[in-house]
């Protein structure tokens, strides 16, 4: 039986004799997670990571980093995300070597087919078909946790298609109002052909319960955070964060972890396009998802925002 046949009857990523998810998602804190994303000084998402690794709450399997239109500089993008793992280094906690992958958007080919798609076979999709094939199960497959563009997880099931079964990729992009959604901004126009892919051959997950992140560490908590590299590098971090509740990238990671977090979850399937409305790479379409009780998205329109900060202080403060 296919991985998507199996969470159509049980609701989850299973097979006969294995625990069913924690929470209303696929996924939960047992799955190994690869964090992927461009530009690292604008959100949480690799700190949400590296705390909660640090306390065993999830299996950091690697982060990708890309370079893209709203972050152009690769070799800047991969100075954030090291700077990051060198805090945790100096701190005494274990975290993976950023992985660079240039990875331009897919193109859709003539004959309109996904598998007739020319791959990129970028470093980080060779990276996503490897760790899949070394720690996903069809009954718990490798999270892929984006906060970027999808060309790469797109990639990889070009690559190897059977990423479909050992995969599941957790996003935050696009909007939802409850019962339909469409794959656009945030990051949903950065590569609409890699969204049309991913939404038709994995279990994607599309968290929309953004919310204020600066609340994660406000100015009245900055003084207890550790007295280390890693808390040092958190608080010098604050005043780079993005503005606006759609930059916090970290809701796929804790969406993924959390299984409380994830309040209001409709299934959904892909149904159409729509076109792209307030994004910053100009006009086009994407792919709009509708209701479907045995779709193989689920779109998180609401979050449990306060337990997930508390969960990254306790994190945070017990390293």
């Amino acid at each position: 039986m296919s991985l998507l046949s199996i969470a159509a009857c049980s609701g989850g990523a299973l097979d006969a004799g294995h625990d069913l998810p924690h929470g209303a998602l696929p996924v939960d804190e047992r799955n190994a997670i690869i964090v992927e994303n461009d530009g690292g000084h604008d959100n949480w998402q690799g700190e949400f990571a590296v705390a909660f690794s640090a306390v065993g709450r999830l299996t950091l399997a690697g982060f990708i980093v890309n370079e893209s239109p709203l972050w152009p500089d690769i070799t800047a993008n991969l100075k954030d995300w090291n700077g990051l793992v060198d805090a945790a280094h100096a701190s005494g906690i274990s975290a993976p070597a950023p992985i660079p992958s240039l990875a331009p958007p897919l193109q859709a080919p003539v004959s309109g087919v996904f598998e007739d798609t020319e791959p990129n076979r970028s470093s980080g999709a060779q990276f996503i078909v490897a760790t899949a094939h070394r720690l996903g199960r069809s009954y718990r497959p490798l999270v892929v946790a984006t906060g970027g563009q999808l060309t790469d997880v797109a990639d990889a099931y070009l690559i190897d298609h059977t990423m479909a079964e050992l995969v599941v990729v957790v996003s935050s992009l696009g909007t939802t109002n409850g019962t339909t959604a469409t794959m656009g901004p945030p990051n949903g126009d950065l590569d609409p052909w890699a969204n049309a892919i991913v939404a038709a051959r994995y279990q994607y997950v599309q968290v929309n319960a953004y919310y204020d992140q600066t609340q994660d560490i406000p100015d009245s908590r900055v003084a207890q955070l550790p007295k280390d590299s890693l808390g040092l590098w958190t608080a010098n971090k604050r005043s780079m964060l993005l503005a606006g509740l759609t930059p916090c990238d970290q809701i796929s990671v804790i969406a993924a972890v959390l299984p409380t977090f994830a309040q209001g979850v409709t299934r959904m399937t892909r149904s159409g396009t729509a076109p792209i409305v307030g994004g910053k790479m100009g006009g086009g379409m994407v792919p709009s998802l509708s209701s479907d009780v045995t779709g193989n998205v689920w779109v998180v329109s609401s979050g449990d925002s306060a337990s997930a900060t508390n969960a990254f202080w306790q994190a945070l403060t017990s390293l």
